[in-house]
């Protein structure tokens, strides 16, 4: 598949399957509880094409109301096995570990939408979908997502998180910053708009390449700098400014001395002279100025490309990822003396931190 259209046919996907629908009264429902409740769990949801909201709460198991059916256990009670069977979801759980898993059989053609309630310190991993918004709620636990398009929206959340998503706005409320819990978000193709309370202590990381970074956060409370990055080519797999070029190897003992490059000559015009020759200089430096632009928007171009490559490749497996984001704008600062890690990058969007009320 050509990957230029990538985004295009999921867009058309997406479409196909129309507006996401309404839960019903009479949805089927399910649940199940962790093996050892004590500890905090781990829901993983596996999922091409639905809404999904999970809530957190004072609960002790994971509840589950969806428009598709849950798949029936394996023997059933009255001892019939079961030779084939609707579309549906499984719900397991293992090693503290549970899996609501809809991405098998006919699934990948049908569109189901999730309302999931878990305890509060449930970590969360979602890797799958290509046509739906994801809304989790008051969790206290790790939250990893991956996904190639639709909303992803956050709200009052204390534990650390990863959004990487093609397509879609990323919007995240952090109730409290966790320390060893980083935040880090990356949306190829969306805004990226995160809340934080005043008082929060980070050090930030913001990138940008054809958006905005805001803030109203005063220049006392948030002390940042601003840079505009030269992009790295991602077959080259330089992150801009972490390496520099090898040192040519020493040449044999028995090879000829290099020759001596030659020496540079920089001759001074004096603004009176008649010649003309200091517009000639101002002239080449603005065409070296032109053509290092020029080849710095080609080498973006070549890094969105190849990453749109390599984000398609692991979608085969099942997971949208998309490599590390170089170049662009790049605003980097602490906030109330710093603290937890917090990142963000996109390549059309921008980027806005706010703090909440």
């Amino acid at each position: 598949m050509n990957h230029r259209h990538l985004l295009p046919l999921l867009l058309a996907s997406a479409l196909a399957f129309g507006p996401a629908r309404v839960l019903r009264a009479d949805d089927s429902t399910s649940s199940i509880a962790f093996s050892d409740p004590g500890k905090p769990g781990t829901l993983k949801i596996r999922l091409f094409h639905g809404d999904v909201r999970i809530q957190g709460a004072d609960v002790k198991e994971i509840s589950v109301r969806s428009d598709a059916n849950a798949r029936q256990p394996t023997p059933r009670k009255d001892g019939m096995r079961i030779l084939s069977d609707t579309p549906g979801y499984e719900l397991t759980e293992k090693d503290n570990v549970a899996v609501l898993d809809y991405t098998k059989d006919e699934s990948w053609s049908n569109s189901a939408d999730f309302e999931i309630t878990v305890p509060k310190n449930t970590n969360i991993i979602v890797s799958n979908t290509t046509h739906g918004d994801l809304t989790v709620r008051d969790i206290a636990g790790d939250i990893d997502v991956r996904r190639m398009g639709g909303e992803v929206r956050l709200e009052d959340i204390s534990g650390g998180a990863l959004v990487s998503t093609m397509s879609g706005d990323v919007i995240v409320k952090v109730k409290e910053l966790t320390t060893g819990h980083p935040l880090s978000f990356n949306s190829l193709h969306g805004e990226i708009r995160l809340q934080l309370p005043a008082a929060a202590k980070a050090n930030l990381r913001f990138r940008t390449h054809r958006g905005t970074i805001l803030t109203n956060f005063d220049d006392k409370s948030l002390v940042t700098k601003t840079e505009v990055a030269r992009p790295a080519r991602v077959k080259d797999k330089v992150a801009d400014g972490d390496a520099a070029p090898a040192a040519p190897a020493a040449p044999a003992p028995d090879a000829p001395p290099a020759p001596t490059p030659p020496k540079t000559v920089v001759i001074m015009h004096n603004d009176s002279d008649d010649n003309g020759d200091w517009r000639d200089d101002v002239r080449d430096e603005v065409r070296e100025a032109a053509r290092e632009a020029a080849e710095a928007a080609r080498e973006a171009a070549d890094a969105v490309r190849e990453g749109l490559e390599e984000a398609h490749i692991e979608l085969h497996n099942g997971i949208a990822t998309l490599p590390p984001m170089t170049g662009g704008k790049v605003v980097s600062g602490t906030l109330n003396g710093g603290g937890v890690s917090i990142e963000a990058a996109t390549l059309n969007g921008d980027i806005t931190l706010k703090k909440t009320p």
